[in-house]
């Protein structure tokens, strides 16, 4: 199956001090607050220009991400392994 290439580079300002990478299974799709849960209960934030139906339960995972002022966790790049 091949992902959209804005799945494959989802790419935000960030500051490097502040970035970080997570890997894991996708166990939580939210739609509505456009959030992904992992199976270790980390809840990420994910951009508005994202592919919603690319995403779903059961997905392996690679995410870059940084953390904002508010402490939640927003996705900068995501790959999503074959």
């Amino acid at each position: 199956m091949r992902i959209p290439a804005a799945v494959l580079s989802l790419a935000l300002l960030a500051t490097p001090a502040t970035a970080a990478d997570a890997e894991g299974t996708i166990t939580a799709v939210d739609e509505e607050q456009m959030t992904i849960t992992l199976e270790g209960g980390d809840t990420y934030k994910l951009p508005p220009e994202i592919d919603m139906s690319a995403i779903s339960d059961g997905m392996d995972v690679v995410i870059a991400y940084r953390v904002d002022d508010n402490g939640e966790k927003q996705i900068m790049d995501m790959l999503l392994p074959e």
